[in-house]
Order: C-alpha cells, then sequence, then structure tokens
C-alpha cells in the first residue's frame, strides 16, 4: 500500500463513521477514495444533481442548503454528506457549497453500499434522518425498561375475589378467609343499555385487611354490618393497559396497598404492592415507606443516605428519565411529608389551614441527585402574622433544616418558607401571581421559572391545585406575558459553536466540560413551559406537558416529537453521568466532559442540542415581543 493510502486511512480513521471500520476496510476506502478541490462559494453539488459518491470533508468547511435556499447546516473538517441523496435514488435532495476552500474525499457509492451491508455501526451512522438516529436511542432506552413495557394487566395473577354491596361484614371477612385474599371488591351490578342491555359489574369500594383491623376489631363493629359503612369507597384504580411505573407512581402518592385493575370499567383484579416489588421498583418502594416511619429527624437522615444507591440501582435497571425523575421527586416529597408531620408533633396543631408547597424539578416529577430545596407556604385568609406568625416561621425553619440534613441543601436564593417572603395567604398569592403576570420584569420571570412549577405536598394540598389554575388561566390570556417568557427562555443556549461544535469550558476546574443541566435540559424545560401555558395545559410534568402541547397542534409537524426525543436523550447522559460520579466516589454534578463520549453518544447529544436551538428559533416566531 502506498504511503498515501496509509495517511489517509489514518486521517480518516480518527472521525466516525470511519472510525467503526477496522484497519483493512480503511485501507480498501483509502485506496478507492478520489479527491477534489473546491474554492471558496462553488458549487459542490446542486439541487437535482446525479450523486454517486460519499462526500468527506479533508479540510475547509461545505454548506448544506434546503431547496428553498435556506441553510441547513455547515459542516467543517471530518463531517459527512452526500448520503441522503445517495439513499434517494442518487439524486441531490441538499445542495452543497463550499464556505472556504476545501479538499473533499468521494467514496465511490459501491464501496458506500458495502460497508453499510458489512458494518452496522457505520450504516447506523448514516440513516437518513440524524433525528431517526436519535429517536432510535431513546427508543430502545425505553424498550429495555421492563417498567415502562410492561402493563399492569400483566401483574394480575388471579381474577379478582368480589362480593356485592347487600353483604354484611362478617360474609366480607368469611370470602376473604375462604379465598386466602387480602382484599376484596365491593360490587353492585348495572344494567347497561349502551351494552345492549346487558348487566355488568360496578366497582363501589374495596375492603382490605388493613381496614378490618382498623374500622372493624378496634373499633367494636357489629360483624353484622353492611360491608359498605367499613369499605373505602370510590377506590383509585388503573386500566389494564396502564404501564406498571404509572402504577408503581400512583402506589406512592396515594400511599395505597392495593389497586384494583380495570378494563372497559368493570374490575379484572388487583394488585399489591407484592407485585410492583416484583417488577424492580423495590428500592423506591422501600425508601419511601422507610421514610414514612422514621419518628426523628436522625432517623430520617439516615434512611436519605440509601437515596443516592437507589437512584444508581434504577440507572443500572435501564429505568428511563421520566420514571427515575418521578421516583425521585416521589422519594424528596416523602421526606417534607414526614418532616411537616414531625414539626406538627413538635409544634402542635397548626392555628391555621395551610398548604406545604414543593417548586421547581421537585413539583414536575423531575428531580435528579444535585437539587436545592425549593418551597414555599399557603396560609389561610384567616392568617394573622401577629397570631400566627412564629408557628409557621418555625414549622419552615424545622423543616428546611430537616431537608438540609437529609439532603437537600439550602437554597442559595432563599426561596424557601424560611423567608417571609414567600410564606403568603391564599389571596395574597394570587396577588403575587396576577402581579408577575400582568407586568412581567426580569425579576418577575425569574421568580415564574420556579414557583410556575408547585405542587402541594402536605396540608389543603387543594389550594396549591387551585393556585396552579389561575396561574395556568391568566398566563393564557395574557399575550404580553407569554412573550416576555418566550424571550426569558432564549437567554440560556445550546453549547453549539458556528461549525456545530461543542463549546465548553475553558478554564478552571470545569475545563472541557458542559453544564448539561443549564444548557441543555433547563432551556428545554423552560421552551415546554412557554407552550404548555399559552394552550392553558394544566400538566406540570414537562413530558406530560408536551403531550398536551403536540395534541394542541401549535408545533410544526414532528417538532414535539423531536423535543421529546431530545429532552429523554439529554436527560438520560445526565443522569448516567451523576449516577457515574456517584459510583466513582466523586462529587456529583452537571458537568459532562464531551471528549469521553463515544463517537455515536457525541453525534447524538449534537443533534438534541439542535432540536433545542431550532425550538428557540421557533419561539421568537410563536410568541413575538413588541
Amino acid at each position: 500500500m502506498e504511503a498515501e493510502h496509509i495517511e489517509i486511512a489514518e486521517f480518516i480513521g480518527r472521525y466516525p463513521p470511519f472510525s467503526f471500520l477496522p484497519q483493512d476496510a480503511l485501507y480498501s476506502v483509502a485506496s478507492a477514495i478520489e479527491i477534489s478541490y473546491y474554492r471558496q462559494g462553488a458549487d459542490v453539488y446542486c439541487f437535482g444533481d446525479e450523486i454517486h459518491d460519499f462526500c468527506f470533508i479533508r479540510s475547509g468547511s461545505v454548506e448544506i442548503y434546503r431547496r428553498n435556499g435556506h441553510l441547513y447546516n455547515r459542516l467543517s473538517v471530518g463531517d459527512v454528506f452526500g448520503q441522503l441523496g445517495l439513499l434517494m435514488k442518487n439524486r441531490v435532495r441538499l445542495p452543497a457549497r463550499a464556505l472556504e476552500d476545501s479538499l473533499i474525499y468521494f467514496v465511490p457509492e459501491a464501496l458506500f453500499n458495502e460497508l453499510c451491508d458489512n458494518f452496522d455501526e457505520f450504516a447506523y451512522f448514516v440513516e437518513v434522518d440524524d433525528k431517526r438516529k436519535l429517536n432510535k436511542e431513546v427508543q430502545q432506552q425505553q424498550e429495555d425498561n421492563a417498567l415502562s413495557s410492561v402493563k399492569v394487566g400483566a401483574l394480575i395473577a388471579r381474577a379478582p375475589v368480589m362480593i356485592s354491596t347487600q353483604a354484611s361484614v362478617r360474609q366480607a371477612a368469611q370470602i376473604m378467609t375462604e379465598e386466602s385474599v387480602s382484599s376484596l371488591l365491593i360490587i353492585e351490578q348495572i344494567t347497561s343499555f349502551e351494552d345492549g342491555g346487558e348487566e355488568r359489574k360496578k366497582l363501589v369500594g374495596i375492603l382490605t385487611d388493613r381496614d378490618l383491623r382498623t374500622r372493624v376489631v378496634s373499633q367494636g363493629i357489629d360483624l353484622e354490618t353492611p360491608v359498605t359503612e367499613v369499605m373505602t369507597s370510590s377506590p383509585k384504580t388503573l386500566d389494564k393497559e396502564t404501564y406498571v411505573f404509572e402504577a408503581m407512581l400512583m402506589m406512592l402518592r396515594f400511599n395505597l396497598h392495593h389497586l384494583p385493575i380495570i378494563e372497559h370499567g368493570s374490575p379484572i383484579g388487583v394488585i399489591a404492592i407484592s407485585d410492583i416489588v416484583r417488577h424492580e421498583s423495590k428500592n423506591s418502594l422501600y425508601i419511601v415507606g422507610l421514610i414514612h416511619r422514621q419518628q426523628t429527624l436522625a432517623e430520617l437522615a439516615l434512611v436519605a443516605n440509601d437515596v443516592p444507591a437507589c437512584f444508581v440501582r434504577m440507572v443500572g435497571q435501564e429505568s428511563s428519565a421520566h420514571i427515575i425523575g418521578s421516583a425521585m421527586s416521589v422519594i424528596g416529597r416523602s421526606f417534607k411529608q414526614r418532616l411537616c408531620e414531625l414539626a406538627e408533633e413538635k409544634l402542635g396543631p397548626p392555628p391555621v389551614p395551610y398548604c406545604f408547597l414543593a417548586l421547581g424539578s421537585m413539583a414536575r416529577d423531575e428531580q435528579l441527585l444535585i437539587t436545592d430545596q425549593d418551597n414555599a407556604l399557603i396560609l389561610s385568609d384567616d392568617y394573622e402574622a401577629s397570631k400566627h406568625g412564629d408557628y409557621f416561621e418555625s414549622l419552615a425553619e424545622f423543616v428546611s433544616e430537616g431537608l438540609d440534613r437529609c439532603g437537600y441543601p439550602y437554597c442559595s436564593g432563599r426561596i424557601m418558607a424560611t423567608n417571609p417572603r414567600w410564606r403568603k395567604t391564599l389571596s395574597e398569592w394570587r396577588t403575587c401571581f396576577a402581579d408577575w403576570i400582568d407586568v412581567p420584569n426580569p425579576d418577575a420571570l425569574l421568580n415564574c421559572s420556579v414557583f410556575f412549577d408547585l405542587e402541594g405536598v402536605w396540608g389543603n394540598v387543594a389550594w396549591a391545585d387551585d393556585l396552579y389554575q389561575f396561574i395556568v388561566n391568566r398566563a393564557q390570556k395574557t399575550p404580553k406575558f407569554l412573550a416576555s417568557l418566550a424571550r426569558n427562555a432564549l437567554l440560556r443556549t445550546p453549547p453549539l459553536g458556528f461549525f456545530k461544535e461543542f463549546v465548553m469550558e475553558q478554564d478552571g476546574a470545569h475545563r472541557r466540560t458542559i453544564n448539561l443541566k443549564r444548557r441543555g435540559t433547563a432551556p428545554l424545560v423552560d421552551v415546554i413551559r412557554v407552550h404548555a401555558l399559552a394552550i392553558g395545559s394544566r400538566a406540570r410534568n414537562s413530558s406530560e406537558r408536551l403531550e398536551d402541547v403536540i395534541e394542541s397542534g401549535i408545533l410544526p409537524d414532528k417538532r414535539g416529537q423531536e423535543l421529546k426525543y431530545a429532552l429523554e436523550y439529554l436527560a438520560m447522559v445526565r443522569i448516567r453521568h451523576q449516577a457515574e460520579d456517584v459510583e466513582s466516589g466523586e462529587e456529583v454534578d452537571n458537568t459532562i466532559e464531551p471528549d469521553k463520549l463515544s463517537d455515536i453518544e457525541r453525534r447524538n447529544l449534537k443533534e438534541a442540542f439542535n432540536v433545542l436551538s431550532s425550538s428557540q428559533r421557533f419561539l421568537k416566531y410563536r410568541y413575538p415581543f413588541s
């Protein structure tokens, strides 16, 4: 082999997709390559030209255009182009022009097809659409994850044991004993005229072993009492097509031990926590259970030590970002709930009703390991500072100190209930949010990015839902606010330079790194929040907001799915990095080193950032600021 071919093989072997090839294949490519030189401004390909080569940029740079003349992409040394034309009847669909004097390597079509046939990674890299590669990566993660692919119907081990509403407590207990079950469904037969007059079973309640202990035996209730007087009425249910992870989250949130499963409105079985445990979620369930059983702050702090290991195990089980974020948020809310309980035990019952709020990522079900505490208090309109202020100040201090000891550090911006500014009555919160929306100055917009993601975790939680509905209604009707919020969502841009290379920190402890939260997931969350408020979505989770946005039809074709996959991919890269930090004993952070990623990971990361960039550009069009 000639020295020139060896040098070419060595050079192209540094860049994907050629970096995936073995040495003999690289030599074959180097021997077959043809070289052409293009001066600045010269057309490499025009629209409709025949194309029979796969192109590699040896030096210089090339711009790729759409048919309408708009810039589509800008490529530099090591980038490839032309595969779209080769795979689409050998006609150029995206014209290419030299941005500067450039040297191009041309790989003949026959050899290109041979490489695609023989080397899967090469073929994967040159698929027609970069976004398909990113989508495929995310879809593969979801298909590999049992919790997000198994539906609750698959967990049902037997038909449900049921009894009519006419039965007594004694009859219910006898049936539970005979059938060796810990729960019994209470049903009534109804005739549905819509189904041709056929009878079907309507679930009206559930009776469990725990109910028999706490509502019958311990209370000395007559065993001939109708079962309807001791059952849990209108129990939570799930359709059999619901995914296991959704069942897990419902049971965690409402502290349920038994969950009826229905099909076409009728019960077909019951799943218990033990069924969920068998599907790889025992770690988060176990920790939540432990949290609610601890009696002191010191005991809670010990439980908190297990949270990072739980996080790592979920990552190892290949759970999705949505599942991990939801589980970690449930754990965080559980700490707050138990701390509020302990505070009330110490301070006595609250003098007026209140609601303790979770804000930010915890409210969105997107919490990971690196987080501070963002919280606030809604107080009854009967609150009087002179009479009740000391109590709620003490409660806030107790909960915030407890959260700090449990791994949720104090917020550097003092967005905590310990700050008197964030202890307001329900009416005062309404006025506050109305002012922020009506007069969207920089401070108001900064507060909105945190306070617009809220959820009640303790006390009168219905106030939080009412307040959130107020926010959504007012924001949707205020175009000026939406435009301001959209402009604010453009402040954090993806870390891609002029030639779509990563822009990384240049000095300091984080040299050659990218903060994936600040430059990736957080800007995407901001973009999605604007659209969600604009359509009046009541969802708080970014994925759920995005589903509402997609359904509304306000996004260009396929843009919603691109955003969905980009959000999941960026979150998973961040999650895996945090898990690696835990396992290596390093301080957990949000900064990744692109140089340590594989070629495919780097390319997918760039594509996710490209999706973020285009979504930010669309904000300017959709919500013009005047």
